[in-house]
């Protein structure tokens, strides 16, 4: 049996700066839910390069990022930010911060149930967690293009290492289970404009994909220019879950 990893993501700060820049700026909205306040402490789980975890730090709070990417803690260091290299679901905190947020990172983290109560001991009573992710059909066009294509070239998809894509009901009772309350989960249709195309999406943001399922590098752009064909449109099937929620 394989192990699945504890993530699926697999990052180039320097690419992602380049083709993802879309996905900090549409993180804004959750961002605006959090409201950080002066003086408050807050933990960024799954900083990336710390676009958004600097608007917090403007915001006169105090925050700590976290982030298992090197690459991109280093990004995020070089802006100045607290951030540490770290995985969601092995969090070294113990009723820490006010608040907790988390843009675009949840999904890929597999270890979902350690990573919410590990989120819930990191914060204080009273504290409160917002973000948004993937959620329930998120990029299921694109996600369908690129293991098609890979079957036909004869790669298996590691389909063992999926993204958790829920839908607000799994959400909730999830992180219900590990003691959040008053929890408020939405699904948002966001179809995305893909400035660099499908073929820099597929580069950058299925490179994690692509290495379980053993692709060459060498073959990798002919893969991402035949699921550009396949899909037909630079727009990406985007579906967000956003949330919030308490701990008593």
């Amino acid at each position: 049996m394989i192990d699945a990893p504890a993530s699926t993501s697999s990052w180039d700060a320097a690419d992602y700066a380049r083709v993802g820049g879309f996905v900090p700026a549409l993180g804004a909205a959750a961002l605006d839910l959090l409201a950080p306040q002066p003086g408050e402490t807050i933990l960024d789980v799954g900083c990336g390069d710390g676009t958004l975890t600097l608007r917090i730090k403007e915001a006169g709070a105090e925050v700590v990022g976290i982030d298992n990417s090197l690459s991109m803690i280093g990004a995020a260091r070089a802006k100045g930010l607290d951030a540490r290299l770290m995985d969601a679901a092995d969090l070294k905190f113990a009723e820490a911060f006010d608040a907790a947020f988390s843009n675009a990172t949840l999904h890929w983290v597999l270890a979902k149930e350690r990573a919410a109560r590990a989120i819930w001991f990191a914060l204080k009573p009273g504290g409160r967690f917002v973000g948004e992710m993937g959620g329930d059909g998120n990029l299921a066009a694109l996600r369908r293009h690129l293991d098609d294509e890979l079957v036909e070239r004869g790669f298996g998809p590691p389909t063992y290492a999926a993204n958790w894509y829920p839908t607000p009901d799994e959400f909730a009772a999830l992180y219900e289970s590990v003691g959040f309350r008053n929890v408020d989960a939405e699904l948002i249709e966001r179809p995305t404009p893909l400035d660099h195309g499908v073929e820099g999406w597929v580069l950058a943001f299925r490179k994690g994909w692509l290495d379980r399922a053993g692709v060459p590098d060498d073959q990798r752009p002919a893969i991402a220019a035949a699921v550009a064909r396949r899909h037909g449109s630079a727009i990406a099937d985007y579906i967000r879950l956003r949330f919030t929620m308490d701990k008593p």
